[in-house]
């Protein structure tokens, strides 16, 4: 879908699709009360409101992002509330059936977050896990019983880690989707230093996305 979208706001990509596509998935979407972390634009939100959800409410840190969220479910004329915040804080103690999140994500060189500018919907420290590991600490206290954790991030972060952390909250967790896709603008920027931490091949020109699910059994 066409989405408003100003500069420095994160622009739908191949991990936005790949979490949407999980997402219409779930059988409880239809009327579920569903939380987007880090909505950027607004799209995850919008396609569970599409979808049936009965209550989404989306946050993103990003003053720009939220406004251009707000602005696409007007336009959409989806019930979508959007907030401001770090993380899931603006939530409070609130609890959801589905919890999505396409955080930042790509390793970079510093692990000091950038408070502004383009590099704050991606950069995610030396390892790219800082919003990551953030996430497998503060979202299964909010899933309600039998509430399901939706997350995608490159594969170069650990999928295997993310599923133990998620474990180690007390949730059943799995990789359910895999995509390889060539590296974008920012990885090809970042392929050189990347390549010198060993972090990817020589030469290398894809990365893998995946989706993991984490389901709150009770």
């Amino acid at each position: 879908m066409w989405l408003l979208r100003p500069p420095g706001v994160y622009a739908p990509q191949s991990d936005t699709g790949t979490l949407v596509d999980e997402l219409l998935r779930e059988p409880s979407l239809p009327g579920a009360r569903v939380l987007d972390v880090g909505t950027g634009s607004g799209a995850v939100a919008l396609a569970a409101a599409r979808a049936g959800a009965a209550d989404v409410t989306a946050v993103d840190i990003s003053s720009r992002a939220v406004l251009a969220a707000r602005l696409n479910a007007v336009l959409r004329r989806a019930r979508v509330r959007v907030l401001r915040g770090d993380l899931a804080l603006p939530v409070g103690h609130r609890r959801f059936e589905i919890i999505v999140s396409n955080p930042p994500y790509v390793p970079s060189p510093s692990d000091r977050l950038p408070h502004r500018g383009p590099a704050r919907s991606w950069a995610a420290g030396r390892t790219g896990r800082l919003l990551v590991d953030r996430l497998c600490a503060e979202a299964p206290p909010l899933l309600a019983p039998g509430g399901v954790l939706l997350m995608v991030h490159s594969g170069l972060c650990g999928a295997e880690k993310t599923v133990a952390q998620l474990e180690e909250a007390g949730l059943e967790a799995e990789v359910t989707a895999r995509r390889t896709i060539p590296y974008g603008p920012v990885m090809r920027r970042l392929a050189p230093w990347l390549e010198a931490g060993g972090l990817v091949e020589p030469g290398q020109e894809h990365e893998e996305l995946v989706v993991v699910r984490a389901v709150r059994s009770r």
